[in-house]
C-alpha cells in the first residue's frame, strides 16, 4: 500500500503507476476528460485512483483479511493527511487539499463490513451509503460543487458498479439469487442498477457526472465489466456532463 510495495521507484513514477492502473480500468476516460476543467483533472484521476484502490481493498479476492487490512492501513493514512502527513504516492494531489479526509476515513471501516452480501437492493444502497456520503462530501471540497453535502446518491450509484466488478457474484442480492436463480441473478441486478441510475443535481460535480454516466452506459452492455466503444465514450461523457 505504501511506497514501499514499489521499490525503486521516484514518488511521480508511484504517482503515474496508480494512475495508470485506474485508466487501464477505464480507458474512455481519455475522451471524457476533456469535459472536466483543466484545473481540476490531476485532482480528479487521483481521487478516482483512491476510490478504486478502497473499493478493490473492500471487495477484491475470495480472502477478506488482506482487504481489511489494506483499509484498516488508509484509516490511518487519512487521518495522517488531516494532519499534514502522507505515506502513500496519490496524496501528493490530494493531501494538500483542504478536504474532510477524517470523514472519510471514519467511513471505512463501514466499507470493510460492505463485503457481506446483501439482503436485497435496498440493502445494497444502506452498505455503502456511509461511504458515499463521505465521497460527496470530499467532492464539495475537491471540485466546488454545489450544496454542502454533495450527490450521496450518485456516489452511491458508482460505489455499487464498483462493488459488482471488484466482487462478482458475492455483490448481487441474495433476494435476486433466489428469485432469479443463479443464472439469472447478476442480469436481473444490473438492471436493477440501470433503473436506479439518479438524476444529476446541482451538488453533482462534474467528474462525478462523468463516473456515473459512463458506468451507467457500461450497465447496459452485454459485458457490463467491458469498456465503452471510442464513439459510444465520447457522447456519453457529453451527455454526462451536461446533466442529461
Amino acid at each position: 500500500m505504501s511506497q514501499a510495495d514499489t521499490p525503486g521507484l521516484h514518488d511521480e513514477d508511484a504517482l503515474a503507476s496508480f494512475i495508470g492502473k485506474w485508466r487501464a480500468r477505464w480507458p474512455e476516460w481519455a475522451l471524457a476528460e476533456g469535459f472536466v476543467p483543466p484545473a481540476q483533472r490531476e485532482t480528479a484521476l487521483a481521487w478516482a485512483a483512491l476510490q478504486q484502490e478502497l473499493g478493490d481493498a473492500a471487495w477484491g479476492g475470495r480472502d477478506a483479511r488482506p482487504g481489511e487490512l489494506k483499509l484498516g492501513w488508509w484509516v490511518e493514512e487519512l487521518q495522517g493527511w488531516k494532519q499534514g502527513r502522507r505515506r502513500h504516492p496519490l496524496g501528493q494531489v490530494l493531501q494538500r487539499q483542504s478536504a474532510p479526509w477524517g470523514t472519510l476515513a471514519a467511513a471505512l471501516p463501514e466499507l470493510a463490513e460492505a463485503r457481506e452480501r446483501p439482503l436485497d437492493g435496498d440493502d445494497a444502497h444502506r452498505q455503502v451509503v456511509g461511504l458515499a456520503t463521505a465521497i460527496a462530501a470530499v467532492e464539495v471540497a475537491l471540485f466546488q460543487a454545489e450544496g454542502g453535502l454533495g450527490d450521496v446518491e450518485a456516489a452511491s450509484a458508482c460505489l455499487l458498479y464498483a462493488r459488482l466488478l471488484a466482487g462478482g457474484e458475492a455483490a448481487v442480492p441474495l433476494a435476486l439469487l433466489a428469485r432469479a436463480g443463479e443464472s439469472g441473478a447478476r442480469g436481473a441486478w444490473i438492471a436493477e442498477l440501470r433503473q436506479g441510475r439518479p438524476a444529476p443535481t446541482a451538488a453533482t460535480s462534474v467528474p462525478r457526472r462523468l463516473w456515473a454516466a459512463l458506468a451507467h452506459a457500461r450497465l447496459h452492455r452485454a459485458d457490463a465489466a467491458a469498456p465503452l466503444p471510442p464513439w459510444r465514450a465520447l457522447w456519453t461523457a457529453w451527455r454526462g456532463a451536461r446533466g442529461r
